[in-house]
């Protein structure tokens, strides 16, 4: 059940203080058709209706009053954020208007992290009433998974390592009825050497493991999901600085992406046979680490030597893929906080996508748009595979030189997959750096309502 879904509510003319929306082009306009007193709180307040400008206006009685809120020209799902992070708690309503998809933004601005605030600040809620009751329920679940990526991303890392995100797999999985397992140990390393490899510095209770969940009708289209599941990323022996080991610990931030997907398909029962993978691991330091120069004989059977242990992500998928696509998956999805190279190029809000399907490719472009939810597709550039060559091995997990980082790191991956197997790889930031109404600092959900959308476009008509 989401946390979120009663914060919007029908419309059945109960007392409520409404809120106008208006655009910049449509400002003049509206002030004129205030009575004078009103028009003289807008003006002096400034109130420019720029995206998230807000100004109260008086009414007629003492303790009266209404609010108007600037929005953009065409509707934005958080065109209602500022409102509700602002406005005092009590019941609004639009003036004139309907939510629509902006409920999404509204509930969005009660999310809070407070797990760890011994005196957390309580705000009241704001309630949004609506005409369109029907349309809640999809976008109340859409908030609750984007809360869910958020809340597994802020997590410490001493409080969420690989043991507890296979908890919150089996709790998902006891939930929905799917079927749950779970590979580590002996099994592990012979089955999935990299994997192994990766999160064999660990300490005993933060062990390596592979943890699947299937859910569905067998007849019905297999999709796989994969969700790279670093709980804490120190770089292994090729350890990183301060500066960029400081926010390591949202380094599962895919396999959190992953399993908020595999909820939402699983609330809204799509036809379709789900495969969840989350290769779990902690790139520790100790005298069991992977070294730079060691050679690993994947699942697949790809030699890969290591050139860099800090590049440990696309090894753990590469196990997993490999899996994946042994149960002959019609579509295979990757989340991963793959490269600092794609948030180079791209910066902290666009995930980067790569497809080896140009139709895919443009449903999932699509479907972004649709949603609201903004990726941009990047290359796979066949020359640069020459990258990733090795003198004695294969191939190498890190090329030389830092050149197309995010591209050479998707290249890596794509030799796990099947060439015939529709895939799309996100390499997502999952962090928001700076606080904007709806979106706190923290962990975010980047790429996951697209995924979403497509799916729900690609099976829901079935």
């Amino acid at each position: 059940m989401s946390r979120f879904a009663h914060l919007i509510q029908p419309d059945q003319g109960q007392d409520a203080r409404s809120i106008a929306l208006v655009t910049k082009a449509g400002r003049d306009a509206w002030l004129k058709s205030l009575p004078e007193r009103e028009r003289a709180v807008a003006l002096a307040a400034k109130f420019s209706a720029g995206p998230g400008d807000l100004v109260i206006l008086p009414g007629d009685k003492p303790g009266e009053w209404s609010a108007a809120l600037g929005v953009s020209a065409t509707r934005s799902i958080w065109d209602l954020a500022p409102a509700a992070q602002k406005l005092p708690e009590g019941t609004y309503r639009l003036f004139g208007a309907t939510p629509g998809v902006s409920t999404f933004g509204w509930m969005m601005a009660h999310y809070r992290f407070d797990k760890f605030l011994s005196s957390a600040e309580i705000v009241g809620d704001r309630i949004l009433l609506t005409s369109e009751p029907g349309s809640v329920a999809d976008l109340a679940r859409q908030a609750e998974a984007t809360a869910i990526v958020r809340d597994l991303v802020n997590m410490p890392a001493a409080d969420f390592g690989p043991a507890e995100i296979e908890t919150t797999v089996e709790a998902l999985a006891r939930e929905f009825d799917a079927k749950l397992s779970v590979t580590k140990g002996d099994e592990l390393e012979a089955g999935y050497p990299m994997i192994q490899a990766v999160g064999q510095a660990a300490e005993k209770h933060r062990a390596p493991r592979l943890i699947e969940l299937v859910w569905g009708n067998p007849e019905h289209p297999r999709v796989a999901l994969v969700g790279k599941g670093v709980a804490f990323d120190t770089g292994g022996l090729n350890i990183k600085t301060g500066a960029f080991m400081r926010l390591m610990k949202k380094d599962m931030g895919g396999a959190a992406h992953a399993i908020a997907v595999t909820r939402l398909v699983m609330e809204a029962r799509l036809p379709v046979h789900l495969h969840l993978l989350v290769p779990a691991v902690e790139n520790a330091v100790s005298g069991k680490a992977l070294r730079p120069g060691d050679i690993l004989k994947s699942r697949k059977g790809i030699f890969v030597e290591i050139d860099n242990t800090d590049a440990e992500g696309r090894l753990i998928l590469g196990d997993a893929l490999t899996k994946a696509a042994e149960d002959k998956p019609e579509l295979i999805i990757d989340f991963a906080t793959l490269t600092g190279a794609a948030r180079v190029a791209l910066g902290p809000d666009l995930p980067a996508l790569f497809s080896n399907d140009e139709p895919l490719a443009a449903d999932i472009s699509a479907a972004s748009t649709a949603a609201q939810d903004p990726t941009w597709r990047m290359p796979l550039w066949d020359r640069y595979d020459d990258m990733l060559k090795s003198d004695v091995a294969d191939m190498v997990n890190s090329a030389e030189g830092g050149m197309a980082g995010a591209i050479t790191a998707a290249l890596f991956l794509r030799r796990f997959v099947p060439e015939a197997t529709p895939w799309l790889h996100f390499d997502t930031f999952a962090w928001k750096p700076a606080a904007s109404p709806g979106r706190p600092k923290g962990g975010e959900a980047m790429g996951m309502r697209a995924v979403f959308e497509l799916l729900k476009q690609r099976y829901a008509a079935n």
